[in-house]
């Protein structure tokens, strides 16, 4: 990256920083409209009688395509565990880049909420949505931990046990693979291929969610040397392994629902795949990277070279892009252009684009550009914490490339 393109991502964190000093720790989020009480009624109307239920759901979608600021109307304002822990990993990275200690206070903040805000009633450390959601399979209740959001937790505290050893710190990574190992539901599909739910409430086979088990279970298994950890994390690789298509892509779920493929989910899969592989180097994700990246390239992005939501969408898609695909986009580029070379030229068309239209004067960002004007409501989820974390892991690694 040149020295110019690394001013440019300094620039836009310091911004980003201030901004974020200012509006504060909490934020509107994506679920808004439909995680309200009538928002749930009219998504489970939908998904039970979908002829009828569409006529409900309908003026949600308008206001999400065409009124976004209303969110705060159906929702309030709220604190998303994955967000602080996105937050406490930016600001890790800000710390060893800079080495000043008012980053480390921030991370150390933030993973302190951490603590504060798990999942009650569990007796290992997760972490779930702060609201209800509603989903094909019923409703998860607000509190339910979910595997896609407590495996950043474990990052989080992680990095700052590289940093800064507190035993504290190291127990709740310890919890949180205990509860990742103990606490979720495997289901046998062949010998050695184990699917895993997305919570303990469910029987789900999202690929997604066991990526994110297996790679938390084989970084556990390192950092506590336990073979268990990774005896039961191999088991989900090889689910996600043979869910990959012929073409190198990947359906949501495996469950006869979520048969769309989609841009922040295929990275979600792949960066899993590749830091299974830096961890214990698995025979199979070589190859699986390798088709998967192929299939990313040639679909899920446009002729400009920017992330668009899906390469096979599952309905009508109201908005042209989104913060969630360019964060993930950025992380994944940062992990796979040693590899491929053509990732630099992604990951530098797509700052480019962020750095062009996607900040605001603020130092936030919009949150989607939609097919008429931008949706600037900045939700931390959504996607302001994984950019903010995946530009700030830029500047570590262009500090310790000397660029």
């Amino acid at each position: 990256m040149t020295e110019q393109r690394t001013a440019q991502v300094r620039t836009a964190v310091d911004r980003f920083v201030h901004w974020l000093d200012a509006f504060g720790e909490t934020s509107q989020d994506q679920q808004d409209f439909l995680a309200c009480p009538y928002g749930r009624w009219a998504k489970e109307l939908y998904y039970q009688r979908p002829v009828v239920g569409k006529f409900f759901v309908a003026p949600l979608i308008f206001c999400e395509a065409f009124a976004p600021s209303t969110r705060g109307l159906f929702l309030s304002r709220s604190r998303l565990p994955i967000a602080d822990a996105h937050f406490a990993m930016g600001y890790a990275f800000l710390h060893r880049v800079t080495g000043d200690s008012a980053h480390f206070d921030r991370m150390a903040h933030f993973l302190e909420v951490l603590r504060q805000t798990r999942c009650p009633g569990f007796e290992h450390y997760c972490w779930g949505y702060p609201f209800d959601w509603q989903t094909v399979w019923g409703t998860f209740p607000k509190g339910t931990p979910m595997i896609t959001t407590t495996p950043y937790c474990y990052d989080a505290f992680a990095d700052a046990y590289e940093i800064d050893p507190r035993p504290e710190w190291r127990a709740v990574m310890r919890s949180i693979a205990e509860h990742a190992l103990r606490d979720l539901n495997d289901v046998e599909l062949a010998p050695g291929v184990y699917a895993a739910s997305y919570t303990p409430l469910d029987k789900r086979r999202v690929v997604n969610a066991n990526g994110y088990r297996a790679r938390t279970l084989a970084a556990a298994a390192r950092d506590f040397n336990e073979k268990e950890y990774w005896r039961v994390a191999e088991r989900n690789v090889n689910f996600v392994l043979q869910s990959q298509q012929a073409d190198g892509s990947w359906l949501y779920a495996m469950d006869g629902e979520g048969k769309f493929i989609d841009n922040f989910h295929t990275c979600f899969v792949l960066k899993h795949l590749a830091r299974v592989e830096e961890l214990t180097g698995h025979a199979g994700c070589h190859e699986a990277i390798e088709r998967g990246a192929r299939y990313y390239l040639d679909h899920l992005l446009d002729s400009d070279g920017l992330p668009i939501p899906f390469a096979k969408a599952p309905r009508l898609v109201m908005y042209r892009r989104d913060l969630y695909d360019y964060a993930e986009c950025v992380n994944l580029a940062l992990l796979l252009r040693e590899r491929m070379p053509e990732w630099n030229r992604v990951l530098d068309t797509v700052l480019a684009d962020l750095f062009a239209r996607w900040q605001k004067p603020d130092g936030s960002f919009r949150s989607r550009q939609l097919r008429f004007g931008w949706d600037n409501c900045p939700m931390h989820r959504w996607a302001q914490s994984q950019l903010f974390r995946s530009l700030t892991r830029l500047l570590w690694l262009a500090a310790d490339d000397g660029s």
